[in-house]
């Protein structure tokens, strides 16, 4: 699920930075939703170091999703749920109350933020927040965020690393 090239970089590149998102999470969140989930990073990682929330993977490819499906099987991960489905199709589950809104969602090599936190935003209640791992081709991560939320979020910027992670409140 990650290029042959990574392969030697997997805990570095992808599961601690897929760990600096716990951050984000404050007490009393309970669900959270992974945009885009692919290998499940950051969902896998953050629902095994985060046991007591409750995780939604979203990946619309089958092969994709069967690996996640396959991955919380064998890592026995109760509180992990996979969503083979589109975004779109879980945010109409959430304005119909078939599915709940998150106190979190994640993107991480997902989609340029335009389109992440529009996605983002239709899964989380009021104060809820997007985690966009913004990587190092976002050149202005703050007004970018700002920009984007178009006054309908806060923004936070984490810098703590080349790859800055963008934190955006839903008000």
């Amino acid at each position: 699920m990650i290029s042959r090239a990574d392969a030697p970089f997997l805990r570095s590149r992808h599961i601690d930075d897929s760990l600096r998102a716990v951050a984000a999470f404050r007490e009393g969140d309970s669900h959270a939703y992974d945009i885009g989930s692919g290998a499940g990073l950051p969902g896998l990682v953050l629902a095994i170091a985060l046991p007591d929330r409750r995780f939604t993977l979203i990946e619309p490819r089958a092969r994709r999703a069967a690996f996640l499906e396959l991955a919380v099987e064998r890592l026995e991960l109760p509180n992990v749920e996979v969503a083979a489905t589109p975004v779109e199709e879980v945010a109409r589950r959430v304005r119909a109350g078939e599915a709940p809104s998150a106190d979190v969602a994640t993107a991480r090599a997902f989609a340029p933020l335009e389109r992440a936190w529009p996605a983002a935003r239709s899964l989380l209640r009021p104060g809820g927040r997007l985690v966009y791992f913004a990587g190092e081709g976002l050149r202005d991560p703050l007004r970018e965020a700002e920009r984007v939320g178009g006054g309908e979020a806060t923004v936070k910027l984490v810098l703590d690393s080349p790859a800055p992670l963008v934190i955006m409140t839903l008000e």
